[in-house]
């Protein structure tokens, strides 16, 4: 989301107009998630993705009208079974998408935020924009029609109708309209921020809350170098994590051995790590060479604000390990948050299946997942399969 906002910037510099359009609300299965966002400059150049296909080139079709005429719009688009068909787009669910002018899209009672939002972005405190939706219960006067057929882009029953900037000390600027919807907004945006995701809370039968986050991509620090470190730096850059290696040996701390941009930290691995200064959105994973090295390691961990803590070992080096701290006065509360050992049970024993289960219990962690699997159940299944 950096570059998105970096690219604001980069287009307020150059005096050019633009359009941002957000994902504000889903229900089922949508290709992308609440808080995606898509920017439209006055050239046509495109930032970000709504999830493609033809709910993206309707968004930019309207995009580009708000652009000529003003205004703003938030659109429902219904993702049925002959659209998904026919695109790939995923079907039964819905999006709504909020379409506004780049002079109002980052600016809550007439202060300009993208200074704040690029600062939280770049490692900054992190700040969080709350938007209020109202259930309008207006029937349409005009529907418009997208190309595709199944598709449907519609007025929406829903129109957002207030905007806060609330900071990581709870301070905010703007308001709903309400000091009670203000105080709640608060209190989400709070929450959101700890799990660093945009949500949508429903506060009413009238009205729903989203709140984005606005915070760093998550730094990932593998404590070791080994194959296991080179396979969770090659898929966590995948998955847009910032990379540090701490490595106390010259030749595992290669430079060459790891992917571009990926930090190298050579030194002691412990102390290194504890001087890193990592902040919330961590996540810390132990995967050295020797059961003293990772005691050490964890040590220094359980010290930081990561949010994640891992490491890689048997259940019996984590009682070792876990009973050594406890000694040493670390309290149960913080090794008990531990993810020892750590991953998710994925069958697999090579450095790059043990790093797929790794990053999935991170992912987890990160958004709140379940870790089940997501197939349909067998009834479910039948059931569908027997209906006429």
């Amino acid at each position: 989301m950096r570059d998105l906002y970096a690219k604001i910037a980069s287009l307020e510099r150059e005096g050019r107009r633009f359009a941002v359009a957000t994902v504000v609300r889903t229900t089922g299965s949508t290709p992308q998630v609440v808080g995606a966002k898509l920017l439209i400059d006055d050239l046509g150049r495109t930032t970000g993705t709504l999830g493609g296909g033809c709910v993206e080139g309707d968004a930019f079709e309207e995009a580009k009208r708000i652009l000529s005429d003003g205004g703003a719009s938030l659109r429902e688009y219904e993702l049925t079974e002959d659209l998904a068909w026919d695109t790939g787009l995923v079907c039964g669910g819905t999006m709504w998408i909020n379409i506004e002018p780049g002079d109002t899209a980052l600016r809550v009672s007439g202060r300009e935020l993208l200074g704040n939002i690029l600062a939280a972005s770049g490692g900054g405190k992190p700040v969080a924009l709350a938007t209020l939706l109202r259930r309008t219960r207006v029937q349409p006067t005009v529907t418009t029609q997208v190309a595709t057929p199944g598709q449907s882009s519609t007025s929406t029953e829903f129109a957002a109708v207030g905007r806060l900037f609330v900071e990581s000390d709870g301070r905010s600027n703007g308001t709903l309209g309400d000091p009670a919807l203000d105080a709640r907004a608060r209190e989400a945006a709070a929450e959101a921020l700890r799990r660093g995701t945009a949500r949508t809370v429903v506060i009413g039968d009238d009205l729903e809350l989203l709140v984005e986050p606005v915070l760093a991509k998550p730094h990932l620090v593998i404590a070791g170098g080994g194959h296991v470190a080179l396979a969770l730096a090659r898929m966590a850059t995948l998955l847009e994590y910032d990379v540090t290696i701490v490595e106390d040996r010259a030749e595992y701390a290669d430079r060459e051995r790891f992917p571009i941009g990926v930090e190298i930290a050579q030194g002691e691995i412990a102390p290194t790590l504890e001087a890193l200064g990592l902040g919330w959105n961590s996540f810390i994973v132990i995967a050295t060479r020797g059961h003293k090295m990772d005691a050490h390691c964890l040590r220094a961990a359980v010290k930081t604000d990561a949010r994640y803590i891992g490491l890689l070992g048997s259940k019996r080096k984590t009682v070792l390990i876990a009973k050594m701290l406890k000694a040493e006065g670390i309290t149960e509360e913080r090794l008990r948050a531990v993810h020892a050992p750590i991953g998710l049970d994925l069958g697999g024993r090579t450095p790059a299946e043990i790093a797929l289960s790794v990053l999935a219990e991170m992912s987890e962690e990160r958004f709140g997942g379940s870790g089940k699997p997501l197939r349909l159940a067998s009834d479910v299944l039948d059931r569908a399969l027997a209906a006429q």
